[in-house]
């Protein structure tokens, strides 16, 4: 006969948080800011035959869909988070679309060389008076989506978790979010600087020379996102603190048990799963002993937990 037991000791939660609602609200704002003014920049363009506005409102599109991109991933995180297809939660959709964005960023990196070279090769005249408006437009608007981008960083609710711990990472998909639009003032700041001085001195040149220095610092934050979202893609956290902080807690228990096999793997901003194989002369250890000596780190969220009692004889007492 089939006995029936309440499971509730037993089992383990497998939501690991429904998400960073102010990053998503935040990126969602500045999606509509950005895809504002580049209509509105576009439509100036066609209207005042201004290739200046033109240039840059297309320019902004690029921006648009990676925001966008940003906005979507939190909005499908949150809605699957129930789905049980998610083995370890839906948060990897969010790092999927951070490695996208900063694939984008190369790609305006090398836009950005590609007109630079360009210009120095083939000078063109430059409409300065014009080109400034533009510029400065431009910084005004992403300067208040960075501040929006920012202000949305800076409490993350999910998990109930105090975010403020010192093993906290950052949310790389608001990072991806947050480097599209600073990759943005950036350029509107360097453009600024050149169109001033080629304007007062006439140094034409300083227009793509900058541009080329923006384009080396995006290729730069580029490359760190990727390696980061990369290496949360590819579950490398085998050298971060909180898998130390696993080894200390298991050597603290009262049994002697020693790791046999230990694998930890990130299943949110700032939440960890692990696995572990333990080793024990003890028959009393269960794996709820070691779940809650492993739950004074609030960042361990889910612990699958394997107990081998050792069949030699225990080691004589010291």
């Amino acid at each position: 006969m089939t006995m029936h037991h309440d499971l509730t000791r037993w089992e383990q939660t497998h939501d690991y948080g429904s998400g960073n609602l102010r990053a998503e609200r935040g990126t969602r704002l500045v999606l509509w800011i950005t895809l504002a003014t580049m209509v509105g920049e576009i439509a100036a363009g066609w209207g005042f035959n201004s290739m200046a506005l033109l240039a840059d409102g297309w320019h902004m599109s690029s921006h648009a869909l990676a925001i966008g991109l940003s906005s979507f991933a939190y909005a499908a995180a949150r809605r699957y988070a129930g789905d049980a297809r998610f083995a370890f939660g839906t948060w990897k959709i969010e790092v999927l679309a951070g490695y996208t964005s900063a694939l984008f960023l190369l790609v305006v990196a090398a836009l950005m060389v590609f007109g630079a070279v360009d210009r120095l090769l083939a000078p063109q005249p430059i409409r300065y008076a014009e080109a400034m408006v533009v510029a400065v437009l431009g910084l005004g608007i992403n300067l208040a989506c960075a501040a929006i981008l920012h202000r949305a960083g800076t409490h993350h609710p999910e998990h109930g978790h105090d975010h403020t711990h010192k093993h906290a990472h950052d949310d790389l998909n608001l990072k991806a979010a947050y480097l599209h639009v600073l990759t943005d003032a950036l350029t509107s700041v360097l453009a600024i600087a050149a169109l001033a001085g080629g304007w007062r001195y006439g140094w034409a040149w300083l227009d793509p020379v900058c541009a080329l220095v923006g384009a080396a610092l995006v290729g730069l934050w580029a490359r760190n996102l990727l390696r980061q979202s990369g290496s949360a893609l590819l579950d490398r956290e085998m050298d971060h603190p909180v898998v130390e902080e696993i080894r200390a807690a298991i050597g603290a228990l009262p049994t002697g048990a020693q790791i046999t096999d230990l694998h930890v793997w990130r299943v949110g901003n700032g939440a960890y799963a692990c696995a572990l194989s333990l080793l024990t002369h003890d028959a009393s250890l269960t794996p709820l002993h070691v779940r809650a000596a492993l739950a004074v780190h609030e960042e361990i969220v889910h612990a699958t937990v394997e107990i081998h009692h050792c069949d030699e004889c225990p080691p004589p007492a010291v």
